[in-house]
């Protein structure tokens, strides 16, 4: 299979909002925040369709998600995933004496992953810290 590399950059979106007021550990917020965004070229060249699953790996960390046709753009090489347990998974920790961490600018390798689950959010955290 495929693989490209890509910008990946987060942030809140409407979609995640509302779905955050209904439950994190709701399918619906999966739905809405376990996705990365990615633009109609980007999908051909990593030779899949809208709506498969992918995994997406930083030096931080992978995760999978559902990729989905960009709402925005055209923006070739870049891959946005709205903040959530998913985006956390892959982004930087370091907050540079913020308190948050830069959101912006992740180098990330997007691959086809079909038969791997997009967890929901509250499997992806108990993934993470070992809960069985």
């Amino acid at each position: 299979m495929a693989t490209i590399n890509v910008n990946l950059i987060s942030g809140r979106s409407i979609q995640q909002g509302v779905a955050i007021e209904g439950g994190k550990e709701k399918p619906a917020y999966r739905t809405a925040a376990g996705i990365i965004e990615l633009d109609p070229s980007d999908l051909k060249k990593l030779g899949t369709w809208k709506n498969t699953n992918v995994r997406v790996t930083s030096d931080y960390g992978s995760v999978i998600v559902k990729a989905i046709e960009t709402t925005q753009g055209p923006h070739p090489g870049l891959g946005f995933i709205p903040m959530g347990p998913w985006a956390n998974s892959i982004i930087n920790p370091n907050t540079y004496s913020t308190g948050m961490p830069t959101f912006k600018g992740v180098p990330v390798k997007v691959e086809v992953a079909i038969n791997e689950p997009v967890l929901l959010g509250i499997e992806l955290v108990q993934k993470q810290c070992g809960v069985k």
